[in-house]
């Protein structure tokens, strides 16, 4: 706990011992602050003294109702981390929702015992025929095609092979067991499945040494050195951690120097983000210049990496002016900028920079994740207010309807949100590395446990690339944006129902009208493709769909030329009928290569030109160039 936080819950246990001397001296410096902001010009303390009986115990009821929220808000904070930012109650909910229903189900327990004869018959039968007949013998259960854990040879032989077969039935019996539960709401079901699953994985005999064939080979191999590089590896870990460092090894990968190094200028700056405009690499260019908006969960250089996968510069590449965002890392100064601050000071004020600077009517806006669905609203309200400056709008990874928002979403619930609110509450904002636990454990068994065995048992460390040093880079979010974008969006799906507000009047979806070009990622465990595919069905307008191999990050960066890269392609027509994702899935066959090309294709056909390339930035505009890229912002720690 920090001192500033030790402080505050100290004055808090102050108040509960002495709330009736505490809150009077509260309710005047409220109204001192309240009279300021209202330009009063009576002081606040006079105004105290002159206050009726009835207004000061009315103060002092408050101050006291704000003393105690204190302190739950500092107990909730500490709670968070004791249970790595999960709220316990809401754990406690589920749990206790699958267990009443499961004992009030005789034919489901009936069903579970008899699954579980079935599965020990089938053991039973695997180590006979292991037992007489090594080479021959027949798997009696196979693992996902994900489940890399059981790969190498070694499984194969006994005694591994029969651990491996023992946990993989007893992982399938513990999915019916947690699963098909008569009464059991479907969040609980699907809360309680997924941390049976946690829990199992963290018993894989995988993950032991003296269970782990690989790890045995590796150590008769070399002679225990394995643990000793491991070791290292742990204590070097553990000396990052505790100095708040990224992984040293993300230092060959630095902004500005081995990626994000497309040439360009930072051409206007406000408290929440610097616009970049890249130089142009083509002698013409389109006359609609493209506008990015990245999410700032993450620094905006993921469509900058290094420059044989850098996005933007793929783009200035084929002809395009691009401008993109790189937003400010805020800080504790910034913990009351609210969602609408960032549609503001984000894309509103990127586009009348990138107006004034190339003249030109119309922008393609484009929107990566959480930048997707904040453009999203900036192009619903535009829509709604009859501003036409945007010529198209593209989403990468991006959702608008929250209903079905995958595994994210079980950390997600009323408990769950009370709990981080206060955490951040105390700290002004949210830490991105509080969130790498929850989309650690969305992929624990490849985040985590492989990543365990490799470094500490094997005494691997992997190869970093750009995307692993860039995914390092941590940012934070404002404590009163990202509760409202939590509750407003998650949690209440307030966007896809028609009831959020932009300047006190809600905006629909279904009002833009300009054409959409979205793209999902088939293993996005952040924004799962069904979800983004309802795009398809919410907008009244053309909208062409990219359905591309990879996750959530890897599969939007996917340049030309990347092996192993296929996607589908649906173009739907406003007013054709509504696919089914999953029909339209096995009915649409894979594009071999990456799916820049058909973006810029169509980004093309909905352009005009080619005309001069603009300025790089306009001083008699106020716009003048003021660094080069990629500015400051993206280098705040």
């Amino acid at each position: 706990m920090t001192d500033r936080q030790t402080g505050r819950m100290r004055r808090a246990r102050r108040g509960i011992a002495g709330l009736a001397s505490l809150a009077p001296v509260a309710v005047t410096r409220r109204r001192v602050t309240a009279e300021a902001s209202a330009g009063s010009a009576v002081p606040g303390p006079l105004r105290e003294a002159g206050a009726t009986d009835a207004s000061r115990s009315a103060g002092s009821a408050s101050a006291g109702r704000d003393v105690f929220r204190d302190v739950d808000r500092f107990h909730h904070a500490m709670l968070a981390g004791a249970f790595m930012g999960l709220s316990p109650i809401s754990l406690l909910g589920a749990w206790q929702d699958w267990l009443l229903h499961l004992s009030l189900a005789p034919g489901k327990q009936a069903e579970l015992a008899l699954k579980g004869l079935e599965k020990i018959q089938r053991f039973r039968g695997f180590l006979a025929s292991a037992a007489a007949d090594p080479a021959g013998r027949a798997a009696c259960i196979t693992p996902l095609p994900q489940d890399r854990r059981f790969d190498h040879p070694g499984w194969q032989s006994l005694p591994f092979s029969a651990m491996s077969q023992s946990f993989l039935l007893w992982q399938q019996w513990w999915h019916n067991a947690t699963t098909g539960i008569p009464g059991v709401s479907r969040k609980h079901e699907r809360l309680v499945e997924f941390y049976a699953r946690q829990l199992l994985d963290m018993v894989s005999p995988s993950n032991f040494a003296a269970t782990n064939p690989e790890v045995i080979e590796r150590t008769m191999k070399e002679g225990g050195a394995n643990f000793a590089a491991g070791l290292q590896n742990l204590l070097a870990d553990l000396a990052d951690q505790s100095d708040g460092r990224a992984d040293a090894m993300t230092e060959a990968f630095r902004p500005g120097r081995e990626v994000a190094v497309t040439p360009g200028d930072v051409i206007f700056r406000n408290e929440l983000i610097e616009l970049i405009q890249y130089r142009p690499a083509t002698g013409a260019v389109k006359a609609e210049p493209v506008l990015i908006v990245p999410a700032w969960i993450m620094k905006y250089y993921i469509l900058d990496l290094s420059p044989q996968n850098s996005l933007i510069r793929h783009l200035v590449g084929q002809g395009f002016t691009v401008f993109c965002i790189s937003w400010r890392n805020p800080g504790r100064e910034q913990r009351e900028v609210s969602f609408d601050d960032y549609r503001q000071m984000g894309p509103m004020a990127a586009l009348d920079a990138v107006q004034a600077i190339t003249g030109s009517a119309r922008v393609h806006a484009v929107g990566y994740c959480l930048g997707g669905t904040l453009l999203s609203v900036a192009a619903a309200a535009m829509a709604r207010d009859g501003d036409d400056r945007l010529a198209t709008l593209t989403l990468f990874a991006a959702q608008v309807d929250f209903d079905e928002p995958g595994e994210l979403g079980l950390f997600i619930d009323e408990s769950q949100l009370t709990l981080l609110e206060d955490v951040m509450w105390s700290e002004g904002y949210l830490d991105q590395r509080r969130m790498a636990g929850a989309f650690q454990m969305l992929r624990s068994r490849d985040l985590v446990w492989s990543r365990i065995v490799a470094s500490y048992l094997l005494g691997d460390r992997p190869e970093v690339n750009d995307l692993m040093a860039w995914n390092a880079d941590a940012t934070r979010m404002p404590y009163r944006m990202h509760s409202e974008y939590l509750r407003r969006f998650f949690l209440d799906n307030d966007l896809a129902q028609g009831r959020f507000r932009v300047g006190g009047r809600a905006v629909h979806l279904e009002d833009v009208r300009v054409p959409v070009f979205a793209v999902a990622t088939e293993t996005d465990h952040v924004a799962p493709w069904r979800s983004v595919f309802k795009l398809v069905h919410l907008l009244d307008t053309d909208v062409d769909f990219v359905l591309t191999n990879g996750g959530h990050n890897a599969g939007i960066v996917s340049e030309p030329g990347h092996p192993h890269r296929a996607f589908r392609l649906l173009g739907h027509r406003d007013g054709q009928p509504h696919p089914d994702p999953d029909g339209w899935m096995a009915e649409t066959p894979k594009q071999p290569g990456s799916w820049w090309p058909a973006w810029t294709g169509w980004l093309s056909a909905h352009s005009a030109g080619p005309v001069a390339p603009p300025p790089v930035g306009r001083e008699d505009a106020g716009y003048p160039p003021l660094c080069d890229a990629p500015g400051l912002y993206v280098l705040q720690p």
